[in-house]
């Protein structure tokens, strides 16, 4: 988890994206276009707010419910998650930065889908670990408001969140509120609009969905974003999400 400079790094120019990208193993992209690794197969492209679109694709060889997902900024992809049934998110790639995290598991408050369509909330406590072995310490929890949107056909449904990560001392390196939304098909996180704070500041950030394509519709699996690229807006974007975007 990063500092204000360090997410707008991360999504913004992606200085050493060829390295990174080589040394995952990740998938090539055509310009414009994206093309899931072998044994794998995409399911749904998000268009959002904030000049940012995401690429979801599923494989053969994982875990049953393991889900990818891609995202790409105007420059190019620039981020890759992998979660699992409940969302948890168990290992993500910064293309930019060249790191890669994974989940420690077990996790002392698991991140849990399910909970939250049965009871209206879920709290949740986990690490992650870096490659360098950095441990990093998430807390906090998801609810859903009661709002819905019908987008590209499918019914979404907003939530309320508020994520932190603190140090082994309990002080607060990031703190992250606002709004997000969820797809019971897919069982998936999609972003929304909130607030990032930390000891430089707060900076606040809006990538709402905007368009959900979905293979046969024009768009799929594109790697162009289409809202708010030439705006101000466009270099104010997302922190790296705690699960999904997704």
């Amino acid at each position: 988890m990063k500092s204000i400079q360090a997410v707008m790094r991360q999504f913004g120019l992606p200085a050493g994206l060829a390295l990174g990208l080589s040394a995952f193993g990740l998938p090539a992209f055509a310009a414009g276009n994206f093309t899931p690794p072998k044994g794998c197969t995409g399911f749904l492209t998000v268009q959002m707010h904030g000049c940012m679109v995401s690429n979801h694709y599923r494989c053969e060889g994982d875990p049953k419910g393991n889900q990818w997902r891609i995202d790409f900024n105007s420059d190019g992809p620039v981020f890759v998650s992998r979660i699992d049934y409940e969302t948890q998110w168990l290992e993500s790639f910064d293309l930019g930065a060249g790191t890669h995290d994974v989940l420690k598991q077990p996790s002392k408050d698991p991140a849990s889908f399910s909970d939250l369509l049965k009871t209206g909330k879920d709290t949740y406590d986990f690490e992650t670990v870096t490659d360098g072995g950095k441990i990093q310490h998430i807390t906090g929890y998801d609810k859903l408001t009661g709002k819905t949107k019908v987008l590209g056909g499918e019914t979404l449904e907003q939530t309320q969140f508020d994520t932190k990560e603190t140090g082994a001392d309990g002080k607060m390196i990031w703190h992250s509120t606002g709004h997000e939304w969820i797809s019971r098909k897919w069982r998936l996180f999609l972003a929304g609009a909130g607030i990032w704070q930390d000891d430089k500041g707060k900076l606040p950030y809006d990538n709402t969905p905007m368009l959900l394509l979905q293979k046969g519709q024009k768009g799929f699996m594109s790697t162009t974003p289409e809202f708010d690229c030439n705006s101000v807006m466009s270099s104010l974007v997302r922190p790296t999400p705690k699960k999904a975007v997704d």
